[in-house]
């Protein structure tokens, strides 16, 4: 039996902050230093006038339709599928009409993982898997199996979970030995 691994979505396979940094900047036309990045969420970074906007963006009905794809992630998914039992699992509850976006965005770019795994929650405390690759720690702290954070900005000094900064070093972790 193949062991099962829960991957996150957003700022793990999706890319998210781009888009919001590139929205951000065209509306009120002030550039985010990336350099006080480490460590917050951008929400924190961009002027405090302006930090409803990161939220406004993110609801936007069609925000997560065309995020950029995390280089290497399709490759390496798709090959950690002949080795393990590959599920989407994203906290969708928080953004409610992102469901449909989503859905679309896995179907356009990784059309080979089937429909039944993916897995639209809330509290991802509900997930049964051996291994989670998350960008939140809030969600490793409470997964039974063993969690992994993948680097993002806002979690640059968590220092409780193993991490892997990219994909490659995903597939270092979970391809090298099969």
């Amino acid at each position: 039996m193949k062991q099962r691994v829960a991957i996150d979505m957003d700022e793990v396979m999706a890319d998210p902050y781009e888009k919001l940094i590139r929205l951000y900047e065209e509306e009120y036309g002030i550039p985010i230093d990336r350099s006080k990045l480490p460590g917050r969420y951008l929400e924190e970074v961009v002027h405090p006038d302006h930090r409803s906007a990161i939220r406004r963006y993110l609801f936007a009905e069609d925000f997560f339709e065309d995020l950029l794809v995390m280089p290497d992630s399709q490759e390496v998914v798709r090959e950690m599928q002949d080795h393990y039992e590959v599920f989407i699992v994203t906290a969708a509850m928080e953004f409610p009409d992102s469901f449909g976006p989503k859905y679309r965005w896995l179907q356009r770019h990784f059309s080979f993982i089937h429909w039944r795994n993916y897995v639209f929650c809330g509290d991802k405390s509900i997930i049964k898997a051996d291994y989670m690759l998350d960008d939140h720690a809030k969600n490793l702290e409470t997964f039974s199996g063993e969690a992994i954070i993948f680097s993002s900005p806002h979690n640059a000094y968590e220092t409780r979970f193993p991490r892997v900064n990219n994909w490659q070093e995903v597939a270092e972790r979970f391809l090298s030995n099969q």
